[in-house]
């Protein structure tokens, strides 16, 4: 039997309001972010997570500046290209998911309800998540069913049954985020219990500064990973590594558990990806 093959995701950009330790250095303009993409697509990786943003960083609803850096990248990788449809609720419905209207996205996050993030709400109302999930599946994007929370996983099943997503479904355990569901070992488990069979998960640790629960996600069956500076900056305790450091690592990491690290075709695969 082949090896279990795993899904090294990035993440390179850290959102605006997240500290920056000294000695990182954030990517926001086109040509950092997809430098930045292409070595860790060499390193590993073989899905990109990206935000839409102008070029200081912002969260904004026009497509200038993310098809340039995917029209950069593309010279170089075949690397997964996942847009988010998630970011600032302040945004209109179509101005979050932009980023399923550029052609090249193959995978987009659809977040499956809402949640406290520090002091403020993050929205996801069903009828959002449902013109979300038509949105993409009319532009033939994957969802990616982001869950923060235990009940999430419930509205899953019961859009699904709606007819609203399709089968298999591709959940990401995203954990840490203050106010959501914390990131632990426990937690990891609970959420996988809870999964229809059939479906694929990941795993994103917000505030990471470790590689500890990656490695969990990993043992338990995770299909991906998620690394990169929107998650955490850490290589281990008090040692800040590049986005790419980052992913090479979790490559090593996959390695040494005695899996396969996933090709950009294996993660089209794994995914359901015929875009």
């Amino acid at each position: 039997m082949a090896n279990r093959k795993v899904i090294i995701a990035v993440a390179p950009v850290a959102h605006m309001e997240k500290k920056i330790p000294q000695g990182a250095e954030n990517p926001v303009l086109v040509e950092d972010i997809a430098e930045q993409v292409i070595a860790c697509a060499k390193a590993g990786a073989s899905l990109a997570h990206l935000h839409v943003r102008d070029e200081t960083g912002r969260q904004i609803g026009d497509l200038g500046c993310f098809s340039k850096t995917i029209d950069l990248i593309r010279v170089h990788s075949d690397i997964v290209l996942q847009g988010s449809t998630g970011g600032l609720s302040t945004l209109s419905l179509e101005e979050r998911s932009v980023s399923v209207d550029e052609p090249r996205v193959q995978m987009a996050s659809l977040n499956m309800g809402s949640t406290n993030f520090g002091e403020g709400v993050y929205i996801n109302t069903w009828p959002d998540i449902r013109y979300w999930a038509g949105k993409m599946r009319k532009a033939k994007v994957v969802p990616e069913l982001e869950i923060f929370d235990l009940s999430m996983i419930e509205s899953v099943l019961q859009l699904a049954d709606e007819g609203v997503l399709d089968k298999p479904l591709h959940f990401n355990f995203s954990l840490g985020f203050k106010g959501a569901l914390s990131a632990t070992a426990d937690n990891i488990f609970r959420l996988k219990q809870a999964l229809p069979a059939g479906s694929s998960w990941s795993f994103i640790h917000e505030g990471m500064k470790d590689f500890s629960l990656l490695a969990t996600a990993v043992g338990c069956g995770a299909s991906g990973i998620r690394v990169g500076y929107e998650d955490g900056f850490y290589l281990g305790p008090g040692e800040i590594g590049t986005n790419a450091q980052l992913v090479a690592k979790a490559a090593q990491l996959v390695r040494e558990m005695g899996f396969e690290v996933a090709s950009c075709q294996d993660a089209q695969q794994i995914l359901g990806i015929k875009k």
